[in-house]
C-alpha cells in the first residue's frame, strides 16, 4: 500500500483517539516507523497490521473499522493536495461511481506501480446503481462502502451500500447503491 493509506490511519487514530493510542496501534501491530511518505510504497502487511491493532486497541471488529476508515478518507484525501482528483470524478454522485475507474488511472499516473480497483457500473437508476468491483486486494469491501457513503454526503446524499452475494465462481464483488437526499440540516457544510 502507498504510504498515504498509512498516513491516513495514522491520522483517523490521532484525530479521534489521541497520539498514545496511535503509539500502542503502532506497537501492538508491530510497526517501528511512526511517519508515512505519501508516494512510497509499503507492504501490505504494514496497513494490514496497524488496521488489526486498531481493532484490537480499540474493541472494534474488522468491518465496522474498515466501514469508518473508508469514510474518513474522503474527508482526508479532500483536505489534501489530491482533492483535484475527486473534484474531476463527477458532478453527481452517479457520475462519480460511473467514473472510478477513470479516477484511479489517473492515480497510476502519481503512484506508480499502483494495481488498482476495478469498478464496473452494471445498472443505473434514477437512486439506484449496480456495480462490480474487484481487487487485487482482499477484505477491502467495507472500506470501499465507507468510501461510497463518504463520497454520497459530499453530494448531499444519503447513499446505503448493500453488499449482495458473489456471483459463484466470480472474481468481482456487487454493490447495490441507493441514495436519498439528506435530512435538512445534515448536508455537508
Amino acid at each position: 500500500m502507498f504510504g498515504i493509506v498509512n498516513k491516513a490511519v495514522r491520522q483517523m487514530v490521532i484525530e479521534r483517539h489521541g497520539e498514545d493510542v496511535w503509539r500502542r496501534i503502532r506497537d501492538v501491530g508491530g510497526v517501528s516507523f511512526d511517519q508515512f511518505e505519501v508516494l512510497d510504497s509499503y507492504p501490505d502487511e504494514v496497513t494490514l497490521n496497524l488496521v488489526s491493532a486498531a481493532c484490537e486497541v480499540l474493541g472494534v471488529d474488522r468491518t465496522a473499522l474498515l466501514k469508518l476508515f473508508g469514510e474518513y478518507w474522503i474527508q482526508f484525501v479532500w483536505d489534501s493536495e489530491y482533492r483535484h482528483l475527486i473534484h474531476a470524478t463527477g458532478r453527481s454522485f452517479p457520475d462519480f461511481v460511473a467514473n472510478l475507474d477513470q479516477l484511479h488511472v489517473r492515480l497510476v499516473a502519481t503512484f506508480r506501480a499502483y494495481a488498482p480497483p476495478s469498478f464496473r457500473l452494471v445498472a443505473r437508476e434514477e437512486s439506484q446503481i449496480t456495480l462490480h468491483y474487484s481487487s487485487q486486494r482482499e477484505g477491502w469491501l467495507p472500506f470501499v462502502g465507507g468510501i461510497l457513503e463518504g463520497v454520497g454526503r459530499r453530494f448531499g446524499l444519503r447513499v446505503s451500500v448493500e453488499y449482495l452475494p458473489r456471483p459463484q465462481g466470480a472474481d468481482h464483488d456487487v454493490l447495490r447503491l441507493r441514495w436519498a437526499p439528506m435530512e435538512a440540516g445534515h448536508a455537508p457544510g
